[in-house]
This record gives C-alpha cells, structure tokens and sequence, in this order.
C-alpha cells in the first residue's frame, strides 16, 4: 500500500463518502419546491439572486450541468451567500443539495468555493461548520459531506480548529444508526489521508477510543470492519501513533482474529499493510506484542494462499523476515512482558520457572511497577479465568521472589482483590489465589 492516496490520477476521488441512507434523503429534498419569489418578496433574497436561480430550477441535470459550467464561480458564491444568510431548515436542506449535487459533478469546482475565502473569512469553512448543529437528519450530515471534500483539497492551513469537525465526528461515531456512523467512518478514511491530520484525530479525546470500540464491540459488518481498519492503516504512518497504538488498545490480536475469520481480500490486506506500519515506525514497540499474539504462525499460513494483489505478498514476506529475525533475539524477559501487557495470558514456561522469577523478578519493578500494575489491572477487570489464574500466580511469584514488593501490592488493592478470588467459582483461580496467599503471608526469603 502507498502511504498517500494519489490525488492526481482521476479514478480516485478527493473524498469518497457514498452512503444509500443520505442519498434517500437527497433525492427527496431535491424534488421538493422553493418559493424564491416569496423570499424575494421578503427581501431575503436579491433580484440577480433569484434570475440565477431561476435558471437552474426544474432543470434536466444535462441543461443544469451546461448552465454549471458557464457560471461555476457565480453559483459558487450564490449557494455559500445563501446558506450564510437564510435559516429555513428546508430551504438549507435544498441549497445543501444544490451544493452537494455541484461537487458530485464535478468535485474540482471545490476550487471555487475556496476562492470564497477572499471575500469572507468565514467562507468557506464556518458556514458548513456552523450547519453541524442544525437539529435536523439531513443538513448536518450532508454538510460534514461536503466539509469533507473541502479540507481534503484545502490549498493551505485550514483557518479553523480541525479538532471542532474531529469531535463532531466522535459523536456520529456514537449513533445507534448504523447509517450515520457508516458516515462519519466514511469521512475519516478520506480525511486521514492528508498526513497533517493523522494526530490531530490521534490527539482528540475519545475519537481513536470510539473507532475501537465500534470495531470491537459492536459487531461491524465485513465492510464496516475494513472501513475502520483502513482508519487505523493510515493513522499507523505516523510514528506518534504507532508506537502507542497496541500498547493502549490491544489491536494487534484482535485483527489477527479478523484476518482469520475474513472472507474479503480486502481486509486481510488492510490489517497486513496495518502491521508492517506498525513494524516500520515503531519496531520496538509492537515486535513483541506479534510475537507473542502468535502473527508469525499466521503469516507463515497465509505465505501458502494465493493473491490477487502482489503488494499483500511483500508485506506478508516483510513482516515474516522481521518476526523471524526478532524471534531468536527477543530474551525469556521480552517475550514475559509482551505477553503481559498484551493482556493475553497463557501458561507459557517462564510463568512456572523459578529460575525465570529469580534472575528477572526485579525488572518488574521497572517504570514504577508498570507489569506489576498491569497483572493487578488483569485481576479488576479480566472476565477470562485462565488470565485471573495466572495474574494471581504471577502476583504471588512476585512477592515470593520480591517480599518487599508486599506493601506495594497492598497499595495498589491488589492483595485484597487476590483474597477475594480465593471464593471464585472457578477451582483454578480459586487455587492459584490461595497459593498467592500463602506467599503472601510468608516472610523470609526462598
């Protein structure tokens, strides 16, 4: 995959955002009728206002694309003048359409509109921003469309806060309609691909948190979940991003798991080009957490499929050479705390090794106790018994090995919440609670 979307070559838009939801809602506002000549009447419109738009009223889109393209400029303006200044929702719906159907022609003609700022300042961004609060299905939506298209192929630094369109995003995200967040992903895979925008979402509160959740919780469909990765596949070229992106959301075993189960050639591709971003920014940050999610078995698999796509195959290759090379120089300790701050717990030999506790048991205590507090995080939160039982055995090896770790442990709630498993329903953690216990309570040294 290219890391930038080539805006020259013509097949590919400068936004693509194509949602059936929105276009019902446009066919129907474009057939509606305007009473022009009444907000002539009002004085709400002028009389050159209202002869430009009588031209293209009622017209066939062939006459409407001849009238367009003799007077680009002009109808430019004319729309921006008039969504400034007329606040009926059903006549901004309209205009909006008017506006969006301009652009659906022929998106160069956002040129114009960006002209518009040399007359106003408040053109030609606040005007669609100032629309995404409008109570209404339709103008928000369609104007956060077209919004899209306009900080795609801004020409220069965008005269407003991007974080305020970010957080509007954030919130679609959030909807119950699966019409409206299909949207708002939409708008962020076109929006991403301008870099300079990558962590201004990254830096936004809940945006990132948001994606993530949607893919991992809300059982996205198969073009939702590529949707949302190609998110993340573009937000992985920055360095910033990547050296965080697994450590705060656990993503790499959880696509690993999409990828398997993935039908479409698409999405395995996607979560490939995803990986080898992650191992080409931030290598040290996410070799581990692959190894230890077991990707090096699972490209080794897909090494033996045929593709279509032979950029899939290179980033299949490059991701195995990089496992295989970080597989022999990882140590016993680097794959230990791979494993744990994955979250991903399995009874693998360093666990059960006294020898392992010895030589490594005060590395725990490195970044102020940073695995110590992710065992005892896994032990509040995890639903999975195989990972309490182990965060308990661990606990109790760290303070066999580490007695002044005690207090420490007592601090974080962590001796109480091993007290608490000694009743789990579960005869594992249950057991291996109690033996934490028992090492708790002992004070010498072994």
């Amino acid at each position: 995959m290219t890391e930038l979307i080539d805006e020259s070559v013509p097949d590919v838009p400068l936004a693509f955002v194509s949602n059936s939801y929105l276009d019902e809602l446009t066919n129907t506002i474009r057939s509606r009728p305007i009473p022009w000549d009444g907000y002539k009447s009002a004085e709400l419109i002028t009389e050159d206002e209202l002869d430009l738009l009588k031209k293209i009223d009622k017209q066939s889109p062939e006459q409407l694309r001849m009238i367009l393209r003799k007077n680009e400029e002009t109808y430019a303006e004319l729309y921006a003048n008039l969504l400034d200044k007329l606040n009926r929702v059903d006549t901004v719906q309209y205009i909006l359409v008017l506006v969006n159907d301009m652009l659906s022609d022929d998106e160069q003609r956002i040129k114009f509109y960006h002209k518009l700022s040399e007359k106003d300042v408040k053109f030609p961004y606040r005007i669609f921003l100032n629309l995404l609060n409008v109570e209404d299905d339709f103008v928000p939506l369609i104007s956060a469309k077209i919004l899209t298209l306009l900080i795609v192929s801004a020409p220069k630094t965008l005269s407003f806060d991007l974080d305020e369109f970010f957080r509007w995003i954030t919130l679609k995200l959030k909807s119950n309609n699966p019409s409206v967040y299909d949207l708002a992903v939409q708008i962020l895979d076109s929006t991403l691909r301008v870099p300079n925008y990558r962590t201004k979402l990254w830096e936004v509160s809940q945006a990132v948190d948001t994606l993530v959740n949607l893919l991992k919780v809300r059982n996205p469909t198969p073009q939702m979940q590529y949707q949302i990765i190609f998110c993340f596949w573009l937000l992985t070229f920055e360095r910033e991003v990547s050296l965080e992106f697994n450590k705060k959301y656990d993503l790499i075993p959880t696509m690993i798991q999409i990828a398997k189960a993935a039908i479409k050639e698409k999405i395995i591709r996607v979560i490939i080009g995803t990986f080898r971003n992650l191992v080409e920014k931030a290598p040290e940050a996410n070799l581990p957490a692959m190894l230890v999610a077991k990707l090096l078995n699972f490209c080794e698999n897909l090494s033996s499929r045929k593709w279509s796509d032979k950029e899939i195959v290179e980033d299949i290759d490059f991701l195995k050479e990089q496992l295989q090379e970080n597989f022999h120089s990882l140590t016993t300790f680097d794959e230990y705390a791979s494993e744990i701050t994955s979250g991903m717990l399995q009874w693998s030999p360093p666990h059960e090794s006294d020898q392992f506790w010895r030589q490594n048991v005060a590395k725990l205590n490195e970044k102020d106790h940073e695995l110590v507090r992710v065992l005892a995080r896994l032990l509040s939160q995890s639903n999975d018994n195989i990972v309490l039982a182990i965060a308990a055995h661990d606990l109790g090896q760290y303070v066999k090995y580490y007695p002044n770790g005690k207090k420490f442990l007592q601090e974080i709630g962590a001796k109480q919440r091993i007290m608490e498993l000694m009743t789990h329903e579960d005869p594992e953690v249950r057991y291996r609670a109690l033996i934490a216990v028992q090492k708790y309570m002992t004070h010498a040294w072994v």
